[in-house]
């Protein structure tokens, strides 16, 4: 298990809640992102030198994860966990096997897992193993802010998140949240999810480049 202060994180805890670092991989380029200005969060370093096995995930979990009652396990690091689902999959089935107190599952994703994942049902998947809650991160109400703020990798990046949040609002607990940059309008994405039907939050942005 890799402390605050440590090497690179693979499980790391910030309040009650128990994150997974499993890819330093993203299909977005963010202006704003964390990992523009930091090595990680909360005295974890999340910069991972090499991708962990599920095995090594599994391994590091089983040493922290009876420490307290989790309130959420999540998938959520410096990269997006989509780009890597079949070991997501594989570590979400072991904790519903093997730890019955596990309440929540969550995903925080960009929401270009259909990009990532062509040709699967990753919807039907995900719920089969036991996925309890996704967080969109959209950041933007229209194509035009979200290629600008958040300057995908993917083309039909955007439209590709609103198909997506479409999909899984009927399977999971789903949340679209949004950065409170000046770029964003974000009267707009509240609107825009409540027009999709989730709930909506906003998150703060790091503080050193406003």
């Amino acid at each position: 298990m890799r402390r605050a202060g440590e090497g690179p994180s693979i499980v790391y805890w910030l309040g009650n809640n128990l994150y997974l670092n499993i890819t330093n991989r993203c299909s977005n380029n963010c202006y704003f992102c964390i990992r523009n200005f930091w090595t990680g969060v909360g005295g974890f370093n999340l910069r991972l030198k090499r991708e962990p096995t599920a095995e090594e995930v599994i391994f590091e979990l089983q040493e922290v994860i009876n420490a307290r009652n989790w309130s959420e396990i999540v998938f959520c690091g410096f990269g997006e966990p989509m780009e890597r689902l079949d070991l997501l999959l594989e570590v979400v089935k072991w904790i519903k096997k093997y730890y019955a107190k596990a309440t929540k599952i969550r995903i925080d994703t960009n929401g270009h897992g259909c990009l990532l994942n062509k040709g699967r049902d990753m919807v039907r998947e995900l719920k089969a193993v036991g996925v309890d809650k996704i967080s969109v991160s959209l950041n933007a109400h229209n194509e035009e802010i979200y290629n600008h703020v958040c300057r995908p990798k993917l083309g039909d990046a955007y439209e590709s998140v609103l198909e997506f949040i479409e999909k899984a609002k009927g399977s999971f607990d789903v949340e679209v949240t949004t950065v409170a940059i000046p770029e964003v309008n974000i009267e707009g994405v509240n609107e825009l999810a409540q027009k999709m039907g989730v709930r909506f939050r906003i998150r703060e942005p790091v503080l050193c480049f406003l």
